[in-house]
């Protein structure tokens, strides 16, 4: 078996094991497994998961420079939609299961609520990165535009992470760990442009 054989083979996996979240979710709900407040579960869920997808997303860089391993490259693409596919399942959750489309309390959610203005703002934003994360899309904006656009990922991760510690109780004790991966994977590029810089003056 070639590389390129078990890249696809691994994406496959990948994929799969990226619906595992969702199939879950949904035999719990089923099996009416979902505690006391489902509607609460289902949002809380799905938005932890795309939490951790989007910085599984942003592990793959690290991972190349730390290790030189170029497979995790290979599956940011899928990572990052799976993370904007689970923000849009909650997103989606919160709208039609807790407001029932009640779009004026939800507006006013919006510019009330501090968790749900930073949700919003990074749901938005993931968007155009969803939108362009083609390779055709890439040869359309071209190289330098289209890293510069994806640097978006870094306040987007900010601004989730910030969401789900300000949504639940004590969440700054459960954000924690977010909070730490987070500054681990920035401390490592961080450390690499750093390094260019010196290398680059030298």
């Amino acid at each position: 078996m070639n590389y390129l054989q078990q890249i696809r083979l691994l994406k496959r996996f990948i994929f799969f094991t990226c619906c595992i979240p969702l199939a879950g979710l949904i035999w719990q709900a089923t099996q009416a497994k979902l505690g006391a407040n489902p509607i609460e579960a289902v949002i809380h869920s799905t938005g932890l998961w795309a939490l951790r997808f989007l910085l599984l997303t942003l592990t793959a860089t690290p991972l190349q420079l730390l290790f030189k391993w170029n497979w995790p490259m290979q599956l940011r693409r899928m990572l990052g939609l799976f993370a904007f596919f689970y923000a849009c399942l909650h997103l989606s959750a919160y709208i039609y299961l807790d407001q029932y489309f009640a779009w004026a309390d939800i507006i006013e959610d919006i510019f009330k609520r501090p968790y749900i203005t930073l949700g919003m703002a990074a749901w938005i934003l993931l968007i155009p990165l969803a939108i362009t994360s083609t390779h055709k899309m890439m040869q359309r904006l071209g190289g330098k535009r289209w890293l510069l656009l994806h640097k978006l990922v870094y306040p987007i991760a900010t601004l989730a992470i910030l969401h789900y510690a300000l949504l639940i109780k004590a969440g700054w004790s459960l954000a924690a760990p977010y909070i730490l991966v987070f500054i681990v994977l920035m401390a490592v590029r961080l450390k690499n442009v750093t390094l260019n810089k010196i290398y680059k003056s030298q």
